[in-house]
């Protein structure tokens, strides 16, 4: 099976054509005009990554754990910028010494971390259909083997099964920003700017990132996300 492929449609702009105006019209639209570029400027979204110092990535940074069995273009491809993963149910463990549920996904490596505020950034995509599925984790926990894990049920992001942090995910692009303060052991999520969860950490020694597809409990048939521009910082 092929992965999911998205159409993008073209947005047409149509101005109609110019007229000559009064100058109190013109004065009046000016104003107008300048009255909704300061609202756009204070409503502007917040920079999540300000104070952060971005952490350099090449494709060495970016392993990927598919089915052991299978070769990686089987179930990871990577083409204009995107990685596109995906994963069923009757695959294979990503090695033959675990018997944890398959799962197609990169795990951020060289960059480990036990201390500092760290931060994931990335823009994710989630075909219809997709359900019972974790598309992001924070590694390292106790007793837990993670700290976070975003996942999807039924079209809704959420932390772990609960709580909902947001809606509607589905085919669309969505911004996501991890905030990880391991001192403080606290956690923060950010979905298209706005703080969905703030919450505490599980402590644990070291940690690191990993997105792509890893099944849940009532997973879908072909679980499958789509990420790009991912970044990683550090304070």
């Amino acid at each position: 099976m092929k992965p999911s492929s998205f159409r993008r449609k073209k947005i047409t702009s149509h101005f109609p054509p110019q007229k000559k105006m009064p100058l109190l019209k013109l004065l009046l639209t000016s104003l107008m005009l300048l009255i909704i570029h300061q609202t756009s400027i204070t409503s502007s979204p917040l920079d999540l990554t300000q104070g952060f110092t971005p952490i350099s990535l090449d494709n060495s940074n970016f392993v990927v754990q598919k089915p052991y069995n299978i070769p990686i273009n089987q179930r990871y491809i990577f083409t204009n910028g995107v990685h596109q993963f995906w994963i069923y149910p009757s695959d294979k463990p990503f090695t033959n010494e675990t018997n944890t549920q398959p799962r197609t996904e990169i795990r951020i490596s060289g960059h480990d971390y036990t201390c500092g505020i760290w931060q994931f950034e990335g823009y994710g995509c989630i075909p219809s259909g997709t359900t019972g599925v974790c598309i992001m984790q924070v590694f390292g926990g106790s007793p837990y083997a993670t700290t976070t894990q975003l996942r999807i049920y039924n079209g809704s992001l959420t932390y772990y099964e609960s709580p909902v942090l947001s809606q509607n995910m589905y085919d669309r692009w969505f911004k996501v920003n991890v905030i990880h303060d391991v001192g403080a052991n606290n956690v923060k999520v950010y979905v298209d700017g706005d703080l969905t969860y703030d919450g505490v950490g599980r402590g644990a020694n070291t940690h690191y990132f990993k997105f792509g597809v890893y099944l849940q409990n009532d997973p879908s048939s072909c679980a499958e996300s789509w990420w790009k521009d991912i970044k990683v910082l550090r304070k």
